[in-house]
């Protein structure tokens, strides 16, 4: 039974509409033949417009922006036996389509659970300090760990930040009272040194005026202008004994 013409219209509309596809810019095709990896396809793999055989061909999409992915908090014994909960972000993107679909069943999947072991494997191997402090550090070493393991799936990690690191409350009271601790001995090594420092000037100004007794006058009458502007109604006059001399040699005997 032959079809008529606004059929074959019709069947040649809906070949045109599913073997038409329009990719944007940031996704590219995979597309298998008869279950086989096709490459010869009108258009390449995108962007833009490409031809596929409808229902001989299929096509996966596949994004070829950075992902944004959240590692679940885990559970971390660190080398010293601290256990701590810690969870990361991990930034990466496929630069390989064929192979992110070809060799792994789902790539997004299987990054996450990469990301995750790694993050336990290596803060495992850290000191606690070395997880508070050395943080740059560590998102290096994981982003390169996880960057190794993914690379034949055609994915790359680009960067990977542990965000929180939960310690438990016994923790971060024993790590508030270190700081602490730590605190009060800067302060008392501050203080030392102002102490230490003021008695060296004291000595300074004693050897001055051992050497030069006019100093001691010219300290004398700065003291007396002191006095005098803070308007106390009793002011007591320091006298020298250098000054009261002469006048108790004449009282002495002879």
């Amino acid at each position: 039974m032959l079809l008529s013409p606004i059929s074959l219209l019709v069947l040649l509309l809906v070949i045109v509409f599913l073997g038409f596809k329009v990719l944007p810019e940031y996704e590219r095709a995979v597309i298998f033949r008869w279950g086989r990896l096709a490459r010869g396809i009108i258009g390449g793999n995108g962007p833009g417009v490409i031809i596929i055989l409808p229902f001989i061909d299929r096509m996966i999409r596949v994004s070829m922006r950075t992902v944004t992915m959240d590692v679940p908090p885990q559970d971390v014994i660190t080398r010293d036996n601290v256990t701590v909960k810690v969870n990361a972000v991990v930034y990466f993107r496929v630069v390989d389509p064929q192979r992110a679909i070809v060799q792994v069943e789902d790539y997004l999947y299987a990054t996450s659970m990469m990301a995750q072991t790694t993050l336990r494997s290596v803060l495992g191997q850290s000191q606690l300090d070395d997880l508070l402090s050395k943080r740059e550090q560590i998102n290096a070493d994981l982003q390169r760990i996880i960057d190794q393991q993914t690379e034949p799936w055609g994915v790359k990690v680009s960067a990977v930040e542990v965000k929180n690191v939960d310690l438990p409350q016994e923790m971060q009271r024993a790590i508030a009272r270190q700081a602490e601790a730590e605190r009060e001995r800067r302060a008392k090594v501050i203080h030392a040194q102002g102490e230490f420092e003021a008695s060296q000037r004291l000595a300074d100004a004693a050897d001055v005026i051992s050497r030069n007794p006019a100093a001691l006058q010219l300290r004398y009458l700065q003291t007396l202008v002191e006095i005098a502007a803070e308007k106390n109604s009793t002011t007591i006059f320091p006298i020298p004994i250098d000054t009261l001399a002469p006048f108790i040699k004449g009282l002495l005997p002879k």
